[in-house]
C-alpha cells in the first residue's frame, strides 16, 4: 500500500514535470517569436481559449451587487483610507488603542502609528477617540512600523506660535519651570524660554524662587533661530499697564497731594517711591524730623506707605516727595516750660569740628558749640569730649522757637574756675601745669581744669634761643611756671618758664667780654651762620664770614673751636663770636712785630753811619783797619736779611767815606 502511494506521486509529480516544461517551451517560442512577429500574429499562433471562458464585461454586470452609490461610498473610504503621509509632516491621529506604555493612533495610513504614553502626561484624561497632532517622523521603520511624536508636533507649533507672537507683539503663556542663574526657565508648551531677572517686575525681584510653578503671561522679546534660543518678558506686560495708570497720575499731580506708594528701592541718600507707574524720590532728610543715618532705619523695601508731593518739574519727570510732612512738626510740641537755662538731657546725634548737635526729642536739635563744651581757652576738638549716641545733659543757652534753634552748653554744669583765680594764683606764685598745645609763638598749659595759660616763646629759657617750643618739650610734658599775669575778665593768663631762674646774662656781662675768648662746640649750621654753645650753656652765633679756619676751610658742625666775643647784648640776650678773627689777628700781630723789628735795625743803621760821619775828622789809618774789621763782622754775624745787608752796607760806606777823608 505505501509503494502505491509512492508511485502514484512520482507519476504526479512527472506529469507536472512534463507540464511544466511544455509551458516554458511554450514561453520560450513567444518570446522568440515576439522578436520577429508581429503582435497580430503572435495572438494568431497563440492557444486560442474558448470565447466563453473570460467576459469583459462582466463589470458592466454589476456583479458583486454594489450600487453605484455604494460604490462611491467605498471609493471614497478607500482614498481617505490609504492617504499619503510625508516625513516632517504635522497630521492629526484619533487614539485607537491605549496600553501602560503605548498609545496607538490612526492616521489614515496602510498602518497605524504607536505613541509612547510619556508624551501625553499633560493630557492625563486622554481617552479612546481623542484627536491629537502628531509628527511623522518616518513613515516606516525597518520593522516596517509607522514613526509618530507628539512632543516633537508639540514643539513644532510651539515655535510656530512663538515666531507669530513676536512678529505680531502677542501675548503668550509659559510654565515656570525653574530658577537658574540671573532669571527663569519659562516652558512654552515644551519649548524653554529664558526670562531674565530684569525683565520679571517693574520692581527689583530679590527672591525668584516665588515665581517657581506659575503660570504666567508673557511677551516675546528676542529669538535667536541659530541656536534655537528665546527670551521673554514679564516686565512689559505691567508696563503697558501701568503706562495708562501713569498718565492719569502725571496729569493729576498737585504740590501737596498725599498718594499711596510702595517702597521700589532703598539708597543712602533717599528712597524711590513707586507711585503706580511712576517713581519719586523720598529724600533722606524729608522721611524723619529726627536725623537718621540711613533710610533702612525708618523704611524697609516693599512697604506702602503714604507720602505728600513737595515739588516736580515741568515735565513731571522728576517728583520730589515727603514723609515727615504728614506728622506736625516736633517744635510744635516741645514743652512750653523750656526756657533759656533750663537743663536738658538727649543724645548726640552728629559731631563736627564746630560743635555738636544734641537732640532733645526727635526732630528737635541743639547746638553745642565747641567753645560751650569745656573752660579751657585752648584749640580743643569736640571729638575729646563726646561721639555720637552719647547720652548726656546740657543747659539751654539760646531759644528761639519762632526760627526753631537752640544753643546749649555743658561747660555751665560745673562752676566757672575763672571766678577767683586771681586769689588762688598770684602773681609770681609757681604752679606745675601740663602741655596742652603748642604754636608757633609759644606753649598753652593747664593748671587745672579750665585754667590755660600761655607761655610765650621768649619765656622758655634764658640761655637758649628757642626757634619753636616743640625744641623745648612736648604735649602732654609737666612743666613748672611761674604766674606773670592774670586777666580774669578776658581769661588770660601768662606764665613763664625761665623765670624760675635767675637772669645769668648779668653774670654773662662779666664773662663774656668783648675780646675774651672761649671755647665752643657748633651744633647747627644755617646759611647765615652757625650756632655755638659756649660755656655755662649760653649760645651764641658765629656769621658765615666768622667760621674761617687758619687752613682756609670752613668749621663744620660739632667742631670744638676757639671763638672770640665780638658783640655782646644784655638786653637782646645776643652773643656774636668770630673764629676767624683769632687767627687773622695772630697774622696781624706778627706782620706788626716784623715791621718793629726792621724799622728797629733801620735806625740802628743810621745811628752807625752818623757816628761814622762824626769821627771822620778823628779816623787814622788804624782807624780805618778797625772799620775793615767791623765791616767783615757784620758781613758774617748778619748775613742773609735785608737789615743786616743795610748795616753792612752803611759800614762799607762809613768807611770808605773814612778812607776818602784820609787821603
Amino acid at each position: 500500500m505505501a509503494k502505491k502511494q509512492i508511485t502514484d506521486q512520482e507519476l504526479l509529480a512527472s506529469q507536472a514535470n512534463a507540464e511544466f516544461v511544455n509551458r516554458n517551451t511554450e514561453e520560450t517560442v513567444i518570446e522568440s517569436e515576439a522578436d520577429s512577429l508581429s503582435l497580430d500574429e503572435i495572438k494568431s499562433n497563440s492557444i486560442i481559449h474558448n470565447s466563453n471562458d473570460f467576459d469583459w464585461d462582466m463589470d458592466n454586470k454589476k456583479l458583486g451587487g454594489y450600487s453605484d452609490a455604494e460604490r462611491a461610498k467605498l471609493e471614497v473610504l478607500y482614498t481617505t483610507t490609504l492617504s499619503s503621509i510625508n516625513k516632517g509632516e504635522i497630521i492629526s491621529g484619533t487614539v485607537v488603542s491605549m496600553n501602560t506604555k503605548d498609545v496607538v493612533l490612526n492616521i489614515g495610513f496602510k498602518s497605524d502609528g504607536m505613541v509612547p504614553l510619556s508624551e501625553f502626561r499633560d493630557t492625563p484624561g486622554l481617552k479612546l477617540g481623542d484627536v491629537v497632532e502628531v509628527f511623522v517622523e518616518d513613515q516606516e521603520d525597518k520593522n516596517g512600523q509607522l514613526i509618530l511624536s507628539r512632543k516633537r508636533a508639540k514643539t513644532q507649533r510651539s515655535w510656530d506660535n512663538i515666531n507669530t507672537a513676536l512678529e505680531k507683539d502677542a501675548i503668550i503663556n509659559g510654565f515656570v519651570k525653574s530658577r537658574t542663574k540671573g532669571g527663569l526657565i519659562v516652558d512654552i508648551d515644551g519649548v524653554e524660554a529664558f526670562l531674565p531677572g530684569s525683565q520679571i517686575d517693574i520692581k527689583p525681584i530679590r527672591d525668584y524662587d516665588i515665581y517657581v510653578g506659575k503660570t504666567m503671561e508673557f511677551k516675546v522679546v528676542k529669538i535667536n533661530q541659530e541656536f534655537r534660543n528665546v527670551v521673554v518678558s514679564h516686565k512689559v506686560l505691567i508696563e503697558d499697564d501701568l503706562e495708562s495708570q501713569k498718565f492719569d497720575i502725571i496729569s493729576k499731580l498737585e504740590k501737596g497731594q498725599v498718594l499711596e506708594g510702595t517702597v521700589k528701592n532703598i539708597t543712602a541718600f533717599g528712597v524711590f517711591i513707586d507711585l503706580g507707574g511712576v517713581d519719586g524720590l523720598l529724600h533722606i532728610t524729608d522721611i524723619s524730623w529726627g536725623r537718621i543715618e540711613h533710610p533702612e532705619e525708618v523704611l524697609k523695601l516693599d512697604e506702602k506707605i503714604n507720602v505728600v508731593v513737595l515739588d516736580f518739574d515741568d515735565e513731571k519727570k522728576r517728583i520730589a516727595l515727603g514723609l515727615k510732612q504728614l506728622t506736625p512738626h516736633p517744635w510744635e510740641s516741645l514743652d512750653t516750660k523750656i526756657e533759656i537755662g533750663s537743663k536738658v538731657k538727649g543724645k548726640i546725634v552728629t559731631v563736627a569740628d564746630y560743635g555738636a548737635f544734641l537732640e532733645i526729642i526727635p526732630g528737635v536739635e541743639g547746638l553745642i558749640h565747641v567753645s560751650e563744651m569745656s573752660w579751657s581757652q585752648h584749640l580743643r576738638s569736640p571729638q575729646e569730649f563726646m561721639k555720637v549716641s552719647d547720652e548726656m545733659e546740657a543747659v539751654i543757652l539760646t531759644l528761639d522757637r519762632e526760627e526753631r534753634k537752640m544753643s546749649l552748653g555743658i561747660k555751665q554744669l560745673t562752676p566757672d574756675p575763672w571766678v577767683g583765680v586771681a586769689d588762688r594764683y598770684p602773681v609770681g606764685s609757681k604752679q606745675n601745669a601740663v602741655v596742652k598745645n603748642m604754636t608757633n609763638f609759644g606753649v598753652f598749659v593747664e593748671i587745672e581744669e579750665g585754667i590755660d595759660g600761655l607761655i610765650h616763646i621768649s619765656d622758655l629759657s634764658w640761655s637758649k634761643k628757642v626757634n619753636h617750643p616743640h625744641e623745648f618739650t612736648k604735649v602732654g610734658d609737666k612743666l613748672d611756671v611761674v604766674v606773670l599775669e592774670v586777666n580774669a575778665e578776658e581769661r588770660k593768663l601768662s606764665l613763664g618758664h625761665k623765670q624760675l631762674e635767675e637772669n645769668p646774662w648779668e653774670t654773662f656781662e662779666t664773662i663774656f667780654t668783648l675780646d675774651s675768648i672761649h671755647q665752643g662746640t657748633i651744633v647747627k649750621v644755617t646759611d647765615k651762620g652757625a650756632v655755638i654753645t659756649l660755656p655755662y650753656g649760653v649760645e651764641g652765633f658765629a656769621p658765615t664770614k666768622h667760621l674761617m679756619k687758619d687752613d682756609g676751610k670752613m668749621a663744620t658742625n660739632e667742631e670744638v673751636l676757639d671763638f672770640k666775643i665780638i658783640e655782646f647784648s644784655k638786653d637782646a640776650k645776643r652773643i656774636v663770636v668770630s673764629h676767624a678773627k683769632l687767627h687773622e689777628e695772630a697774622k696781624a700781630e706778627a706782620r706788626a712785630e716784623e715791621t718793629d723789628k726792621k724799622k728797629k735795625e733801620a735806625k740802628a743803621a743810621s745811628t752807625a753811619v752818623k757816628k761814622v760821619k762824626d769821627s771822620v775828622e778823628k779816623t787814622t789809618l788804624g782807624d780805618l783797619g778797625v772799620l775793615a774789621n767791623l765791616k767783615s763782622s757784620l758781613e758774617t754775624s748778619e748775613k742773609g736779611t735785608k737789615a743786616k745787608k743795610d748795616a753792612a752796607s752803611a759800614a762799607e760806606t762809613a768807611a770808605d767815606v773814612a778812607a776818602d777823608a784820609a787821603e
